[in-house]
Parts: structure tokens; C-alpha cells; sequence
């Protein structure tokens, strides 16, 4: 592919939405405008290319003022894998077809050169699909989780993790007041940065995370310890996907075909837990999609800003099957392959896991230097 043949390109924003899509919009539409590309909008993902009705055209007027705009404008799904489409058979039972020919074939008949997907894990690996069958693809990372691999960070993280913090600055008043123990369940999936992040920086004593299965009479030993110092109320932090020594994920019903497995429910768990051990009043707050929703942060938009410009550029270099990435202090590009082939979670040796044992936040397990 040469930028030559490049004329019209099409952009969609798949999976679930993150502070910043609107402004990586943005970006495309400008940068595509400068060099004389057409940019068309799939709606709700991919789905739009497998009902063209949910297209359209997107010039500098459409994305004027929208940088700073929270969801996006084109919509977006959590389900609507053209690879596993869910369908119900006539006995009632579902299962799911393959319509990726038909998304190709619609592909080409709209006269489209090119694409951007943006979106996570999920929609990274569909992209990587689409450009083995011969579609020209560039992907651009989005998830508030920061666990797509390939990055240093995603857009959208650093939103989620502000409004995390301000979420135990905001309990941290109260529980003083009150003398109680808070639980506050953050987002994240498999992944633990976004709780390990907000922990820190929002002065937390405890931070479960998936990484690190815990321990809850050691939870309730770090709280019992402040009890006995005088501080008589503690904060938890307790990622999405975090699980007890021993345990499972808690999550909410079962599996629905064509979505992920949804996680949450395990910060009410360890509340009750720590009530029943400690006999200290303990109330949870789900912060829930109040992480995903609003205004992106500066370093948020100044983020998606160059992602969105720095996949036109490849494009314009005749690149396709990568991914955009932050490799500081410059963009590059990852081959989809390589995003997609693992989750990255929170390593262990991290100075960031370190920092927070340091601080004397308990993640919930034995470790030598703990001090309670």
C-alpha cells in the first residue's frame, strides 16, 4: 500500500468507551483533511460496515470542539465481533456465524483504502484479523484498563486514575468523620493499574490487585494496626478483578455470547469480610463507569491527539497490521500480532509495586518489609 492509492479511509472507535476518542477523531479528520483523504465513520464499531447505514462522512466542521468531549461521536459496542456474530437458532439456542467476508466485501464496495480502528485488546485483535484478510489496518490502543501490550500507556488511563483519586480524597474526609472503613472497587479487568495508581496517589492504606491474590485476615491486620495507633479508619482499594488466596474472580451472572465475562462484586465481598473480622463499620462505593464518562485529562488529549495523527502518518508511509504506540519520547508502531498476543498486567518488580510497599500500603500479602 502507497500513499498514492490512499484517497478514502474509513475510522471506527470499538469495545468500551474511554475519555480521549473524540479528540483521536479529531486528529484523523485533520490529518487526513491535510493530505486530501475522505475519512468516513463506522458507527458502534464494526458493526457499521456490516450495516452500511451507519456510516458517515467526517469533515473539520464535524469534529470542531470535540477534543475535550468525553464518550464519542460515532458510537460505540462491546459486542459486534464480525469473526462471531451471535445468532439464534430456531430451538432457542444461540450460537455464532462468521461475517467477516461480508464486512471485507462491504469494505471495498464502499471504496475505502484504508482503516483505523480504534479500540482495546478486543478490537486490536479483530483488526489484526481484518488485515490478514487483506484489509489495510492501522489500530490505535484506547482502554482506561492500560493493559494492552505493545504501549507504555493507553489513552484514557490517566483520566480513570484521576477520577479514582479524587474518589478517595472525597471518602478520605469521611471516613475519618465517621471512623469506618471504605472499600472503593475500581475498573481494570485483569489488570491492577488503575487500583495500585489511585492507591498512591490518593494516600490509600490497602490496594488489592489481580497480580497479587490476598490475604484478607492480612488486610484486616493492616487495618486493626491503625485502629491501634489511633487511626481509626482505613481505605481499600480493590480492583475489579482482584481475588483472594485461593479464589476467584467474583463476577456478575454468566458469560453472554459474543461479550466478555463481566467482573465486579468483589468490593462488597472484602467489605463484608473486613465488617465480620473487625467488627468496624465498613461501607463499599462502586466507582463503576464514573471512570469511563467525561472530560479526559490534558495529558489524556495531548495522548490521543498524537495517536490519532501519528496513525494517518502511517498510513501515509504504507504501513498496515500495526499499532500505534507510545515508546517515549516518540510514537512508533507494533506489528497487531504482537499487541494482541498478551495481557499486560502490573509486574511485580515494578517501582510502581515497590513504591506503594514502600509508602506501607499492604496489597494484601506476606512481604518482609511490611511494618503495620
Amino acid at each position: 500500500m502507497t500513499t498514492d492509492k490512499i484517497r478514502r479511509i474509513a475510522v471506527n472507535t470499538g469495545g468500551g468507551d474511554a475519555p480521549g476518542l473524540n479528540a483521536v477523531l479529531r486528529a484523523i479528520v485533520l490529518s487526513s483533511t491535510r493530505r486530501g483523504w475522505e475519512v468516513v465513520g463506522i458507527q458502534k464499531g464494526y458493526a457499521g460496515l456490516l450495516d452500511t447505514s451507519k456510516i458517515e462522512t467526517l469533515d473539520q466542521h464535524r469534529v470542531r470542539g470535540i477534543t475535550h468531549l468525553g464518550g464519542t461521536i460515532l458510537g460505540t459496542a462491546n459486542k459486534g465481533n464480525p469473526f462471531e456474530i451471535p445468532m439464534k437458532l430456531p430451538d432457542g439456542t444461540e450460537t455464532t456465524i462468521d461475517r467477516s467476508d461480508e464486512l471485507v466485501e462491504n469494505f471495498h464496495r464502499l471504496g475505502l483504502d484504508a482503516m483505523i480502528a480504534i479500540g482495546g485488546d478486543g478490537s486490536m485483535r479483530i483488526a489484526h484479523q481484518l488485515a490478514e484478510k487483506g484489509v489495510p489496518i492501522v489500530g490505535v490502543p484506547k482502554t482506561i484498563d492500560n493493559d494492552l501490550a505493545g504501549t507504555v500507556v493507553t489513552f484514557g488511563f490517566d483520566t480513570a486514575v484521576t477520577v479514582a483519586t479524587e474518589a478517595v480524597d472525597r471518602l478520605h474526609s469521611t471516613a475519618e468523620a465517621h471512623e469506618r472503613v471504605f472499600t472503593v472497587e475500581v475498573m481494570g479487568r485483569y489488570a491492577g493499574w488503575i487500583a495500585l495508581h489511585s492507591a498512591i496517589a490518593g494516600g490509600a492504606d490497602v490496594a488489592l490487585i489481580p497480580e497479587i491474590p490476598f490475604d484478607i485476615d492480612i488486610v484486616c491486620r493492616k487495618i486493626m494496626s491503625r485502629e491501634a495507633r489511633g487511626r481509626r479508619f482505613s481505605l481499600v482499594v480493590v480492583a475489579e478483578g482482584a481475588r483472594p488466596e485461593g479464589g476467584e474472580m467474583v463476577t456478575q451472572g454468566p458469560k453472554e455470547l459474543g461479550r466478555e465475562i463481566q467482573l465486579g462484586g468483589i468490593g462488597e465481598q472484602v467489605a463484608h469480610q473486613i465488617a465480620d473480622r473487625t467488627d468496624k463499620e465498613t461501607r463499599n462505593v462502586v466507582l463503576g463507569h464514573l471512570q469511563r464518562g467525561g472530560t479526559p485529562t490534558a495529558r489524556d488529549r495531548v495522548l490521543a491527539l498524537s495517536f490519532g495523527a501519528a496513525a494517518v502518518r502511517v498510513l501515509a508511509e504504507g504501513q498496515t497490521d500495526v499499532m500505534v504506540a507510545l515508546d517515549p519520547p516518540t510514537v512508533e508502531t507494533v506489528p497487531l500480532s504482537d499487541a494482541t498476543r498478551r495481557m499486560k498486567t502490573v509486574p511485580l518488580d515494578s517501582d510502581t509495586v515497590c513504591t506503594a510497599r514502600e509508602l506501607g500500603i499492604s496489597l494484601g500479602d506476606e512481604w518482609e518489609g511490611t511494618n503495620y
